[in-house]
């Protein structure tokens, strides 16, 4: 009986020992299980399949913000609504990121295999370096350079138009072609290549840096305005938030006012608008009939000129109001103190206005905090008539390729440059005048006006001074753009 239970009793421990291991364990690994299962979404931003940059997951392609991007239409009214509200870029794209996209390139490169992770490494490496050392040899070669003697070369990148058709809200119904009918569009797609050198590619971004805190103030008359709202469009699209570009008056731009101030609030700048047709002073006498008639002090500066002041950067223009009616005939128009001349040239009173506004510059800008600009004559396109007997533009599809027109250069430029060549202050000439000898294509023409109801548009008067936007005043920006580069100041 004994023997029995002590043969018995190695067998029990056996089997104790066996069932306690087995529940240890289970008990281990639902332990182990438990813990893998809590610990699994606080490790998950350190999983491998996450990792943004990854082989199968690859950088997004940062564009520049310029050409490939389309906005919300205007209102069909001509008043042009001034602070749109747009869509925020994602806040996943870094802001500094969007603003040096014309500068910098990113490169991705895939690592091979190394230690651990299934899908490799990426780096990602900028060539800011080796494009700013190009940007700056460019920049060297304009100094030398006639960037106003050149050709116009057809564009197949994405550089030019510089903002699309249809995108910005800043273009009046006069301007907006696109909108307004015209079906070619081979007009947008040309670009200004002086002959010694290249221009550097437009950057929106950075053009507002080297505005931020000042004033850049576009006078003159309706050209002037032409090519503020370009400035506008082109600068817009340097902004990731457009809301933040707004009139500060809450104006729309309509063609009846003539002061517009917008402000860039990232940048803390303003592009201002100044009307003013002839430079100098526009007033009224009565006559015996009790009714009055214009007049013009030609040695009396604009009444808008205490606007000018402010200004860090100024663009003057003045030309066309030249050859219109009463201008060009001169009688009872001209004055000189309290003098109105019986009949007055209107070459010689135009070279006596740019005197006057010479003067006031001399006089009245520091160029230690402001820097002038004085925008050329712009080419006129009319064929067998002008602006109001009938001239027309029509059909015109190309630039000028040969002819006398492209050699053409008015008086009123020569007189411009006498003008500027006597000032004591230095003044940057924006000599357009030949580059728009060749641009016969891009004026409104018969598409100034909105075609509505399926109704044609008349074709008795054409525009064939003023431009389409966008198009050749967006060239006129880039230019103050090359020689903000060359000249820093102010």
């Amino acid at each position: 009986m004994s023997t029995s239970s002590s043969s018995s009793f190695p067998r029990t421990i056996v089997s104790y020992t066996l069932t306690t291991s087995i529940f240890v364990v289970i008990f281990l690994f639902s332990v182990f299980l438990f813990t893998k299962h809590t610990l699994e979404h606080s490790l998950s931003p350190y999983h491998t399949d996450t990792i943004p940059l990854s082989v199968a997951d690859p950088l997004p392609q940062i564009l520049p913000v310029s050409s490939n991007e389309t906005t919300q239409n205007p209102d069909d009214d001509v008043a042009i609504e001034t602070n749109p509200k747009e869509e925020v870029v994602d806040s996943r794209v870094d802001d500094k990121t969007v603003e040096d996209s014309h500068t910098e390139k990113i490169k991705v490169e895939e690592e091979g295999g190394g230690g651990g992770g299934s899908r490799g490494e990426v780096s990602v490496s900028v060539e800011s370096k080796e494009e700013s050392n190009v940007e700056s040899e460019v920049i060297e070669k304009m100094r030398g350079c006639d960037l106003y003697k050149g050709s116009w070369i057809k564009v197949k990148d994405d550089e030019y138009p510089l903002y699309q058709p249809g995108s910005c809200p800043y273009v009046d119904e006069a301007f907006d072609c696109q909108r307004n009918g015209r079906r070619d569009s081979d007009y947008l797609n040309w670009k200004w290549k002086p002959d010694g050198c290249d221009l550097p590619r437009f950057n929106a971004t950075d053009f507002l840096v080297k505005l931020k805190g000042k004033s850049l103030m576009l006078v003159g008359d309706s050209m002037n305005r032409n090519q503020f709202e370009s400035m506008l469009c082109v600068l817009r699209q340097g902004l990731s938030d457009k809301s933040r570009m707004y009139e500060v008056h809450g104006h729309n731009i309509t063609k009846g006012r003539g002061y517009f101030v917008f402000k860039f609030e990232d940048y803390n700048c303003t592009v201002e608008f100044v009307r003013s047709h002839f430079l100098v002073r526009e007033g009224v006498r009565a006559n015996a009939q009790g009714n009055t008639n214009p007049t013009l002090s030609i040695d009396r500066i604009d009444k808008s000129h205490a606007r000018w002041k402010r200004a860090n950067i100024l663009v003057f223009n003045t030309g066309h109001w030249w050859v219109h009616g009463k201008t060009a005939r001169g009688k009872n128009y001209y004055k000189e103190g309290d003098y109105i001349y019986p009949k007055f040239d209107a070459t010689e009173a135009y070279r006596r206005s740019l005197k006057t506004w010479a003067k006031w510059i001399d006089q009245n800008v520091n160029p230690k905090k402001q820097l002038v600009f004085y925008r050329g004559y712009s080419s006129a396109h009319f064929r067998g008539g002008e602006w109001d007997s009938g001239g027309s533009c029509n059909g015109e599809v190309e630039p000028v390729k040969k002819g006398s027109i492209l050699d053409s250069y008015p008086l009123k430029m020569k007189i411009v440059e006498e003008a500027i060549k006597e000032m004591k202050l230095p003044v940057i000439l924006l000599n357009v005048t030949k580059l728009t000898n060749f641009r016969k294509d891009g004026h409104p023409s018969i598409y100034g006006k909105t075609n509505t109801d399926g109704k044609k548009v008349s074709t008795r008067r054409q525009d064939c001074s003023h431009w389409c936007l966008p198009g050749v005043p967006d060239v006129w920006n880039h230019l103050i753009y090359a020689s903000l580069l060359l000249q820093p100041h102010p």
